[in-house]
């Protein structure tokens, strides 16, 4: 440790790229965005995401030690969390049950799955230790909430944990406030749409952008029942190819053949009467799913925080102040800095402001 700060490494795994941070406490050093090109990835095609863990590595210590940096000056590596079974809010160490989990994809196959084991990877050589925080499987629901309306399936938690903590924890600093006292609704707006209620420091209920709430630029949120069964049975599509129609061509590029909101924004701009109809229609049911979670808490609502990439749009902030303003007062957190969630998540353990949890002791509570 440096005198006064700790040097913490944050891997952010995606599928053609790898992003890492260096912060000393909470301020960035180095942010790098490593991209995979696809004669390097295509080497993976067809096996399972695992594979990739050596060579993200060598990347990884391949940028830090052109930038100086020596792994043994490292106090954490705190990886991405990727899919695994349910589990409440906060900073896990990563250990052999967790890892299990993710060598099963019983969740899910996702390039996130990586962070767990790049991070213990490197702490092995720096000698520290490895952590993950706030991975999409974090549910800290209310019981009513999970109730789906059929016996014949529960809803299932499942959003962006990461950012929409960090968000939430952020506004609570900068009110003087504690997280753990306040009531929030926050909206996530990126290629997926997450809304959710916080109440006494946890995230109570919360639409799953994957299947529920609003459509985004690449997903259709939550269809019609009825319409959705008939499209299975229609005869047209394949298992995989309708769940890519509705999960990477759906909202935005359904509509209009981008997932672009900045080229919506140019065609609006051009007299688009069809473009400005679909981006009036996103930022309604935006706005249908804020209020939604407001009645989650009663109408007492201390602030409505809107983050993730599309908080970028002015236009689309315009359009929903005037929606959703009388609820609560609305703050504005552009983009999903999720490196620096994942530094901030590390650093509270370190400081011994929060203790970091275990896997095997917690999934009990929620499972």
């Amino acid at each position: 440790m440096r005198a006064g700060e700790f040097l913490i490494l944050t891997i952010n795994p995606g599928s053609a790229t790898t992003k890492i941070g260096v912060y000393a406490n909470d301020r960035a050093e180095l942010v790098r965005n490593l991209s995979h090109s696809d004669e390097e990835m295509e080497q993976f095609r067809g096996r399972p995401v695992l594979d990739q863990l050596d060579f993200r590595r060598v990347a990884i210590e391949r940028e830090l030690s052109a930038a100086n940096y020596d792994l043994k000056q490292l106090d954490a590596v705190v990886g991405r969390g990727g899919l695994m079974r349910a589990l409440p809010s906060g900073t896990y160490r990563v250990n052999e049950e967790m890892l299990g989990d993710l060598r099963l994809t019983r969740f899910g196959e996702h390039a996130s799955n990586l962070g767990a084991f790049l991070a213990q990877a490197i702490a092995r050589e720096a000698g520290t230790e490895a952590f993950i925080v706030d991975p999409v499987s974090v549910d800290e629901w209310i019981d009513k909430a999970r109730l789906s309306g059929s016996a014949l399936a529960d809803r299932r938690c499942f959003g962006h944990a990461l950012n929409t903590k960090a968000v939430a924890k952020r506004y609570a600093r900068e009110q003087g406030k504690n997280y753990a006292d306040l009531r929030l609704v926050v909206a996530h707006m990126g290629s997926g749409v997450t809304v959710s209620a916080h109440e006494n420091g946890r995230m109570i209920d919360q639409n799953n952008a994957g299947h529920e709430g609003a459509f985004s630029p690449e997903r259709s949120g939550g269809m019609q029942l009825l319409t959705t069964i008939q499209l299975c049975f229609s005869g047209k599509y394949t298992e995989k190819s309708l769940w890519n129609a509705l999960n990477r061509e759906g909202g935005l590029y359904s509509y209009l053949g981008t997932r672009d909101l900045r080229e919506v924004e140019r065609r609006i701009a051009a007299g688009d009467a069809k473009a400005a109809l679909v981006f009036d229609a996103m930022a309604y049911q935006i706005a249908k799913d804020i209020g939604q979670m407001a009645t989650v808490l009663h109408g007492r609502v201390d602030a409505i925080l809107l983050t993730g990439g599309m908080a970028h749009s002015q236009k689309l902030i315009a359009e929903l102040r005037p929606a959703i303003e009388w609820i609560a007062p609305v703050q504005v957190y552009p983009g999903e800095d999720e490196l620096q969630a994942l530094a901030e998540g590390a650093l509270r353990v370190l400081r011994h402001e929060e203790q970091a949890r275990e896997l095997a002791a917690e999934a009990a509570a929620v499972s």
